[in-house]
């Protein structure tokens, strides 16, 4: 049995959970609506505000699949019920960011500002104190959006091992190389 997939998905009050006929699994919650297709293979059975993945037989196709289907039904419950948020922290002398709505302009040290179109789903707040760094604070309910988001972000200037400039995740511990070093002859 997956470790994973046979855990239940507990579902919190405020929370629905339906399947249609098709196999679609769709999540409705304060924070919003979920939906995510399921191989026809996996059943999704829900009892007494627990949801529970089941698989047809011990294959391995199977067995990766129960794993993965329990997880994002889990991932969008939690998003409807409380959501996620992201905080990003831009390292590096003259970074800045700011928000218009939804367009997030990033200055990186580029010749040029960079403006990024986020989607409606994905709410965005930046935070610039004197002497900190500035924060990019993403929330949003939808666990893979996000995800993708900060990534896009984040490629826009990756941290260096060097002197550690650009944008990283809060918390983050960056592998940091020595650098050059002067002989003494």
């Amino acid at each position: 049995m997956s470790r994973i997939g046979k855990l239940p998905v507990q579902i919190p009050a405020g929370v629905t959970i339906s399947v249609n006929d098709k196999n679609v699994v769709t999540v409705k919650g304060p924070k919003g609506v979920l939906t995510q297709d399921l191989k026809s293979d996996i059943t999704v059975k829900i009892e007494d505000g627990e949801l529970t993945v089941e698989r047809p037989t011990e294959q391995k196709k199977h067995k990766a699949l129960h794993g993965l289907y329990r997880s994002l039904i889990n991932n969008m419950v939690i998003g409807v019920s409380d959501g996620y948020k992201i905080v990003q922290e831009l390292v590096g002398v003259g970074y800045k960011a700011s928000n218009t709505g939804q367009l997030l302009e990033l200055g990186l040290g580029y010749s040029h500002n960079i403006f990024i179109e986020l989607p409606m789903e994905v709410k965005v707040e930046t935070v610039t104190e004197r002497g900190k760094n500035p924060l990019i604070i993403l929330e949003s309910h939808d666990k893979q959006l996000i995800g993708q988001v900060a990534a896009k972000i984040r490629s826009m200037r990756k941290p260096e091992p060097y002197k550690g400039k650009g944008i990283k995740f809060q918390g983050e511990v960056l592998r940091r190389k020595a650098g050059k070093s002067a002989t003494g002859k």
